[in-house]
């Protein structure tokens, strides 16, 4: 079944959604986060068919957020790395963990520990911040819609 395409669609979320919103799509994000390279090291960490597959790491190279590179000379294997739009999801993988901890997890504890590189100690939890500092709830905010947006519903 064919997804429809939302890439058009007035949303910033929409948009996003479009680009990786499969679970497959944002399982290889993480796993190029964790280090992960090869289609073989993706294959073996995320057990989903080669064709689902390349599939999914073909549409993340289209969309720029992985950059597809020869790791042999013969260019029948290759490397995927993250690039810069592609580690910008970071901040979001990242939520989506701490989430998932919380409340699929529970008093299981966490199945990955996100850990500051340097010190060793676990990151903070990421929330909303106000350009003053102040971290926001969704009560605390309001969406407006741009003028921009407004002229194309119009």
């Amino acid at each position: 079944m064919a997804r429809t395409s939302l890439a058009d669609y007035p949303c910033s979320i929409a948009r996003t959604l479009d680009a990786i919103g499969d679970q497959w799509s944002f399982l290889i994000i993480r796993d190029a986060l964790l280090g992960r390279e090869t289609f073989t090291d993706f294959q073996k960490s995320l057990r989903v068919s080669k064709n689902i597959l390349s599939q999914r790491l073909g549409s993340l190279v289209e969309q720029g957020i992985l950059s597809k590179e020869p790791q042999s000379p013969n260019g029948r294997r290759n490397r995927y790395r993250l690039t810069d739009r592609g580690m910008a999801l970071f901040p979001i993988v990242v939520a989506m963990l701490q989430w998932g901890d919380k409340w699929c997890f529970g008093s299981l504890g966490e199945p990955i520990k996100v850990l500051d590189a340097k010190t060793k100690a676990p990151v903070q939890n990421v929330v909303v911040v106000s350009r003053d500092g102040q971290c926001l709830q969704a009560h605390d905010v309001i969406y407006e819609r741009s003028a921009d947006a407004r002229e194309q519903n119009s």
